[in-house]
């Protein structure tokens, strides 16, 4: 998804940067490196159309998506645990306070992978372990993120008229990416209450995170209307939208599928399974012109200068969810249209992945993107002047 770019961020004059200040500066949001990493596997996996190499692919970007998890894991929770009063005031800054919910997104990336492609590597039995722990731990803290972030913003942080940004939506679409990944762990529980309880708990947090997305997208189309773009490298962000998006089309249609596997009795799941198509369609139809306002932004930011900076992460996760969201669509409806949108969609999710990892690995390597800190400054948006 999204990371706070040149234009949000700051390095204090005058001050040397050693090695803690420089790794302090790697906070939550860098997980969404692992989530646009993670969501290219597993779109791969789903796609309705499979071709020869594109199995081990996955499961290739599924290891480097595990290892990037396994080292944010220690850089961020170390300097928790060195400096608890510096990486306090990530949840205290209006731009970074959001990015907490990529956390639980990228333990949940990881572990849907491990059920898709990650079996022939280790087995089974211990990738449906290991995608229960990290859904576990994934699930407890996004609906920790959708309710502790909102309440942070409603009482303490200060919020500018023109502040809504795609960045908004990163505390409150976690549990709509538990209701997705949950899907897949249904047929590995037993038949009973149990299974029922899992599905309808899917249910649930799918809910919750839409009506919560709806709003928040509400706001951002207002701010667009109102006050324009920021016209800076936060621009990306507004491909965030795509995510609850996406992935309300591929919660819908993974959990009608638990559900036609008897989790519910044949009535409920065939209403289900109907469900997925009636709402899957006119969202896709949204996020199908969501794609085209966000390209038009972006190229016309692009055009003026914009320049690289982590938020291009959110062409990558959001862009994913709408692919494996496509290839649902197509898995319930059987329509060739669907396959094919699929199959665009997938390519233009490799070609901006292979560019935005490469982009951030060099200047990772270069040490531009570790020494940025954290602005809490207020990004302004604004309009062309009319001629």
């Amino acid at each position: 998804m999204a990371i706070a770019g040149p234009d949000d961020v700051a390095s204090a004059p005058n001050a040397p940067h050693t090695r803690v200040e420089v790794l302090g500066n790697i906070g939550p949001n860098w997980f969404a490196s692992v989530m646009g990493t993670g969501i290219v596997a597993i779109a791969g996996a789903t796609l309705p159309v499979q071709m020869p190499g594109l199995r081990g692919f996955t499961q290739a970007v599924w290891i480097i998506a595990a290892v990037l998890l396994v080292v944010l894991v220690v850089l961020v929770g170390g300097h928790w645990l060195r400096n608890p009063t510096v990486a306090r005031t990530h949840a205290r800054n209006p731009q970074m306070a959001h990015f907490y919910g990529a956390a639980p997104m990228a333990l949940m990336t990881v572990g849907a992978g491990a059920v898709l492609v990650g079996g022939d590597l280790i087995g089974e039995r211990l990738a449906v372990d290991l995608d229960w722990v990290l859904w576990s731990l994934g699930t407890i803290g996004g609906l920790f993120t959708a309710v502790s972030i909102p309440f942070l913003m409603f009482t303490q942080l200060r919020v500018e008229p023109d502040a809504a940004f795609g960045g908004w939506l990163m505390p409150v679409v976690p549990p709509m990416v538990s209701a997705a990944t949950g899907a897949l762990l249904l047929p590995h529980m037993p038949p009973g209450t149990g299974r029922e309880t899992m599905l309808y708990g899917c249910y649930a947090m799918f809910g919750l995170s839409l009506l919560a997305s709806l709003n928040i997208i509400a706001m951002i189309w207002s701010r667009l209307v109102l006050y324009g773009t920021s016209g800076s490298a936060r621009v990306p962000t507004l491909w965030i939208v795509l995510g609850p998006l996406g992935q309300s089309i591929t919660a819908a249609g993974l959990l009608a599928t638990a559900a036609s596997s008897g989790a519910v009795e044949h009535r409920l799941a065939a209403a289900m399974n109907d469900f997925g198509i009636v709402f899957g369609v006119p969202v896709w139809g949204f996020a199908v012109l969501w794609i085209a306002l966000a390209t038009s932004l972006t190229v016309r930011t692009l055009r003026r200068g914009m320049p690289f900076a982590l938020t291009w992460w959110s062409l990558t996760f959001p862009v994913g969810t709408f692919v494996t969201g496509t290839s649902q669509l197509a898995a319930h409806t059987h329509l060739p249209a669907f396959t094919v949108a699929a199959a665009v969609a997938y390519c233009g999710l490799l070609l901006t992945w292979i560019l935005v990892a490469a982009r951030t690995a060099r200047g990772s390597v270069r040490g531009n993107l570790l020494k940025l800190a954290p602005s809490s400054d207020p990004v302004k948006a604004s309009k062309d002047a009319l001629s």
